[in-house]
This record gives C-alpha cells, structure tokens and sequence, in this order.
C-alpha cells in the first residue's frame, strides 16, 4: 500500500495545550491527551493570566479580589496536573499583558508542533465586543492549531484516530498550506478523504454560462489534489456545492459525518481587526459551529 513519503508525515513531540480552565477547555483535553499517546509527544499545558482589575475604588478590595484570582488559577493548574496524568506533560501558569504574546513565547520556547485549545465560539456583536482569542491565534500561529468548539459532540475522539476528514479548498495557496496536513491526517488514520469546493450559488435571472463545465472543472481539481497511489488508501471523495463557503463546508461535514475538518487560513498581517471581526469570517465560523474538531494551518 502506498503511504505519504516519511518527511511529508505530522511529526507530533511537543503539543502546547491552551487552557483557560472553562468548559471549552475541558472539552480539548481528551483530543491532547490521545494525541500524546498516539504520536509519544509531550504536553506543555498553559494558562495566561492577564491583567483583571476590578472596577472598584477601595485598594483592599482590589487586593482581595486579585488574590481570589491568582487562587483559583492555582486550582485550576492542579486540576490540569491530575487529568494529564499518564502522559508527559508539564503544567505552566504565566502572567501576560495578552494571551497571544505568551502563546507565541512559549511555542518557542518549547518548539511546539501543534497547539490545541478549545473556543467558547462567539460570533456577531458579542465577538465585536469581546474579541477572538482563539482566531487571534490560529490565525497568527505559525504552526497548526487544533480548535475544538462548543458544538463538539463530548467523547467524540475517537483515540487520536479519525475515520473521515473534511479538507474543504478554494483552491488557492492559502488552502494548498493545508493539503499536505489533510493527507498526512488521512494516511496516519486510513481515513476518507472528502474534498471540497463551493462555487457562487447561480444568479437567478442569468445563472452561470456553463453551470455543468464549471462543476466538472471544479470536480477535476479536487481529484487532481489527491496524489498518484493515495488514493489506494485514503478513498479521496470530491464534493461540489453552491452556497456561501461556511453554511456548505458546515453541511458538508454533518453529511459525511466528518470527524476532522483541515483548512487553511489566511494571515492578518498587520488588521486582525478589520479582517476577522465581522460575522462573515468563513474560518472563525466553521471553528465556532462545527461538530467536529478543526485544523488550521496558516498559509
């Protein structure tokens, strides 16, 4: 049976597991723990505390209140030590004026190969309000970043092994960052491999000159994605659907019961802000509604 070449595998040893002790939190914790003991890597579990000053004028209460804080991560970092126990890991409890910069130092720092988190999924006016940590991440992250969000079925796991992987593409170099991830995925697990490519949903009253063209051409390229001899082992199937890109990648992975989507993502460069705070951000909305777990690689 033909395999991905050795070098074009993910190599898994350090993971870097993002916690903020919540129940998103809770839910990425089996999906750390079965990919240490799939792939023998080390989890370095962190927890950013950043500055919270209570609104409220007396300095003892401040004092109070701060020291409350400091307790209960304390908690939650023993809490960490015993569910990662079994695996290599370490615990690390760091004081930031954000979580993105103590992210990037520590997958630095410790050479990490992918970062895990879970997201509260938050879209519309409360992301506005609140901000995306976890898109601030995945999207700036150089290595790949393994998302669970609160429509993740619990338990849903599977051993680190997936049976079918959604890797939905526009075709362009942002996506093609992704591929060799979807089949390296694919090969490790003997999954399916479903492709996808939506197209503008057809003008009412003109509609697309060659609709049945376009479709096959759309079609074409996906299979000629997939490898010669992968597709012995990872049965690669092609999916074309009209609509807006994230309802049809959602739809998409319900239909084939997708246990892992593999998307690539853009970087933001220098307007995080401009270029991901609006509700249409195909990405974040895919991470925040998906069932399964999501993986992103920045181009």
């Amino acid at each position: 049976m033909d395999t991905l070449p050795i070098g074009s595998r993910l190599q898994l040893k350090n993971l870097l597991f993002l916690s903020d002790f919540s129940d998103s939190s809770e839910l990425a914790i089996p999906y750390a723990l079965n990919l240490a003991r799939k792939y023998g890597a080390r989890i370095h579990a962190l927890h950013v505390l950043t500055p919270q000053v209570p609104l409220i004028p007396e300095p003892e209460e401040v004092e109070r209140r701060l020291d409350a804080i400091d307790d209960s991560a304390q908690v939650g970092i023993q809490r960490l030590e015993t569910q990662l126990v079994g695996v290599d890991h370490q615990t690390i409890l760091v004081r930031g004026e954000n979580v993105w910069g103590s992210v990037r130092n520590a997958m630095q720092e410790y050479g990490i190969d992918l970062l895990i988190m879970g997201t509260h999924g938050r879209t519309g006016s409360l992301k506005m309000q609140m901000g995306s940590v976890a898109e601030e991440i995945f999207r700036k992250a150089s290595t790949p970043v393994l998302t669970i969000g609160p429509a993740v079925r619990i338990g849903a796991h599977n051993g680190g092994t997936f049976h079918n992987v959604l890797y939905p593409t526009d075709f362009s170099s942002r996506a093609a960052a992704a591929l060799p991830y979807a089949l390296s995925v694919a090969d490790e697990s003997q999954a399916k491999l479903h492709l996808l490519h939506v197209l503008p949903k057809p003008n009412v009253r003109t509609g697309p000159v060659q609709p049945n063209e376009t479709v096959a051409d759309a079609m074409h390229h996906l299979h000629q994605l997939v490898p010669g001899g992968a597709a012995l082992w990872c049965r690669p199937e092609a999916i074309v659907r009209f609509g807006e890109p994230a309802d049809r990648i959602l739809a998409a992975a319900r239909e084939v019961a997708a246990d892992l989507i593999v998307m690539g993502v853009r970087d933001p460069g220098s307007r995080m802000g401009e270029a991901t705070h609006f509700e249409g951000a195909i990405a974040h909305r895919v991470v925040a509604n998906a069932i399964c777990p999501v993986f992103t690689k920045r181009e």
